[in-house]
């Protein structure tokens, strides 16, 4: 899965003001993104919890139309109810994709044992390769690395977006997985060090707003050259946690509309940022603009 490194962006869905789906904003962060390695559209970022089955549809349509730059793409079908996602995946055959990249369950917080059968069951069904998603943060539950690792060995799972933080546990899975098995990071702000012991790129937020920057970090990681790397992390340190402090895609979806990409607009319960974080970010951005 060459395809699957560098730079992903976990892409937002754009929207107007009374919540339709902004397809003309999308066209636009489609070409702001283009400088990208591939996008992830309908991640957690993309606020796919408040999307219906209709508008999934037709934005993934509207993606794969609209990708001027051929990029790779990767959609999220996931879930904490197994028997639904299965029935999603009905259609992924359908759609010109490069892989599907599924949230291990939230809320009802299953046991390792039920995680790993939860992503068996999808990696049978899935017509493209499957890419796990650790984000303890949402689902309130971890994927461990002994729970990885059994996945790690199943022919159609092929990566891990690993955001648990744990580097620790992300060091385990990279030295005891196949070597054909990535780890993708899913934290921006950890992804040289990751990269540094063997990840093969990241899936970020901020690189919806700065796709060239990421694909130039993660390239120079990938060179071996982590003076690059970190000088351009680094740049980022201030901004990415506003990302963070009001809630995601809250933040993201502010700076993009600070830089004139999209409107930010979301879906309840999310809110737009506060006028207070919006001034921090409009500082954070000033300064690297000035950089």
């Amino acid at each position: 899965m060459k395809e699957l490194q560098g730079a992903g962006v976990a892409l937002v869905t754009p929207m107007n003001a009374n919540g339709t789906i902004d397809y003309a904003g999308l066209k636009k962060l489609l070409k702001h993104t283009s400088q990208a390695n591939y996008l992830v559209v309908m991640g957690t970022t993309g606020e796919s919890v408040t999307l219906n089955k209709e508008e999934k549809i037709q934005i993934l349509d509207y993606v794969l139309k609209n990708n001027t730059a051929k990029l790779p793409i990767v959609c999220g079908i996931g879930g904490n109810d197994t028997a639904e996602v299965l029935k999603q995946l009905d259609s992924a055959g359908d759609w010109p994709l490069t892989a599907i990249m599924s949230v291990s369950p939230y809320y009802n917080k299953p046991s390792q044992e039920g995680i790993y059968r939860h992503f068996s069951m999808i990696a049978e069904k899935s017509p493209v390769p499957l890419i796990l998603y650790n984000v303890p943060g949402r689902t309130g539950s971890n994927v461990s690395a002994e729970t990885t690792l059994r996945l790690a060995n199943h022919g159609n799972i092929v990566a891990i977006k690993e955001a648990s933080g744990n580097v620790e546990q992300a060091i385990r899975i990279i030295s005891e997985a196949p070597k054909s098995f990535k780890v993708i990071c899913g934290d921006d702000m950890l992804t040289v060090p990751l990269m540094a012991i063997g990840a093969s790129g990241v899936i970020s937020v901020l690189a919806n707003a700065f796709p060239n920057v990421f694909r130039k970090m993660t390239a120079a990681a990938q060179k071996g050259d982590f003076k690059l790397a970190a000088k351009l992390q680094q740049s980022l340190t201030h901004l990415n946690p506003l990302m963070y402090e009001e809630g995601n895609p809250s933040g993201i979806k502010e700076l993009l509309e600070q830089m004139g990409v999209i409107r930010n607009y979301v879906r309840l319960p999310m809110v737009p940022v506060s006028y207070k974080l919006k001034e921090k970010i409009y500082t954070a951005l000033r300064k690297i603009k000035k950089g």
